[in-house]
């Protein structure tokens, strides 16, 4: 799940992390109050939605009267801010963020993750922070600098003062960045993030550090136990199909391939997507029906995949462990019949009542196609959307 930069920086300093006074706004009159509220002579009129490089994409703009603040929020609010991370149609602006303009005398990078190389949580921090952090990361490595923390243990203050002293923090606001990082790390663990990232964060002018920006990522299997991180949701920036699947408890992400999959397991259903590139298909979701797939489930899942207009025929791939195929191919069967299916369809199963399962599909009278291994039932879908 992922959340918006103002509502980023409400968690930051709720963990004591420095961040600019400002108000989120959903029209251009509240966005004209808002900088009335703050006070000043200069604000930042900042698109929200959830993905980065709003800056490039001319999401961030800096205004120094009232009527730029008006000028600004509308051009940006409802515009269809495309950036490297949006894709080509871009996302619809509806929230914007008015705050205190910065005086920023250096810009920094950091951010807690999982990383799973050395399974453990790393922090990251750089010297080069701002907008082309991705550059920095592809072409000069060795800007960033990381140490990985020992969850028993913790951010240590030796660990944070080597970021500091590595991304070259000035000697009187070292004691501040190392308490932004180990605050930085305690949010990161005491909201089950998977990632918490400040880019970038900035030394001011007076030796202060602030956060300018926030983004968040969370584990979705830890949000039962966040009810207040929850309530940031916005559906607005969802897909649509992948808010439908979470109803029925299916995992499922829109591809842009013309094969759609459902597969039970996660690693099984990577394995799916794999095969039907290997044999020259492009898969058209992701669609994990889990351990406990009911009739209902396996129905909602095809109406789902059926809702993309690009799906041209559907690959069910399932390994009978918990999950019963007799279970699968009576859902299968009974979804078939009720969408009317008229693409062509293929069955893999093996496992727990295979045999069962495998009779029901033959007696169904549907012309669904049967294949025994992964790569059979790939050359089969392949060949049937030819």
């Amino acid at each position: 799940m992922k959340i918006h930069e103002y509502q980023g920086k409400e968690i930051l300093r709720k963990f004591g992390i420095a961040t600019p006074r400002g108000i989120a706004c959903f029209s251009v009159d509240e966005a004209v109050k808002a900088a009335e509220e703050l006070g000043g002579n200069i604000w930042v009129v900042k698109a929200q939605i959830h993905a980065g490089g709003r800056g490039k994409g001319g999401g961030v703009k800096l205004a120094r009267s009232l009527d730029e603040v008006r000028q600004n929020a509308n051009a940006i609010l409802g515009m269809q801010l495309v950036t490297h991370q949006t894709g080509a149609a871009g996302q619809k602006v509806r929230r914007l963020l008015v705050e205190d303009g910065a005086d920023i005398r250096k810009e920094y990078y950091v951010a807690a993750l999982t990383d799973r190389a050395t399974q453990t949580v790393a922090m990251m921090a750089s010297s080069e922070g701002g907008m082309d952090i991705e550059e920095v990361a592809h072409k000069t490595p060795e800007k960033i600098i990381k140490v990985f923390v020992n969850p028993l243990v913790g951010l240590t203050d030796a660990q944070a003062l080597e970021l500091a002293n590595g991304i070259g923090v000035p000697a009187g606001s070292t004691a501040q960045a190392v308490a932004t990082f180990k605050n930085l790390y305690t949010c990161y663990m005491e909201t089950d993030a998977s990632l918490a990232e400040i880019n970038p964060l900035i030394l001011e002018g007076n030796g202060n550090i602030k956060a300018l920006d926030a983004k968040f990522n969370f584990d979705s299997n830890a949000l039962y136990r966040h009810p207040e991180i929850v309530a940031y949701r916005d559906l607005d920036e969802e897909d649509a199909d992948e808010i439908e699947a979470s109803k029925f408890d299916l995992a499922y992400i829109s591809l842009d391939g013309n094969i759609g999959c459902l597969v039970n397991g996660a690693g099984l259903a990577m394995a799916t997507m794999d095969t039907i590139k290997l044999f020259g298909a492009e898969p058209a979701n992701f669609l994990d029906v889990g351990g406990g797939a009911t009739t209902e489930k396996v129905t909602e899942a095809f109406k789902i995949m059926l809702k993309n207009d690009k799906v041209k025929g559907i690959l069910v791939n399932i390994f009978g462990g918990i999950m019963k195929c007799d279970t699968i191919a009576t859902g299968v069967v009974a979804a078939a019949r009720e969408v009317h299916l008229s693409v062509p369809l293929v069955v893999r199963m093996k496992g727990t009542n295979e045999d069962m399962g495998k009779k029901i599909l033959a007696e169904s009278g549907l012309p669904i196609i049967a294949a025994d291994t992964m790569a059979e039932a790939a050359t089969k879908i392949v060949a049937a959307l030819q």
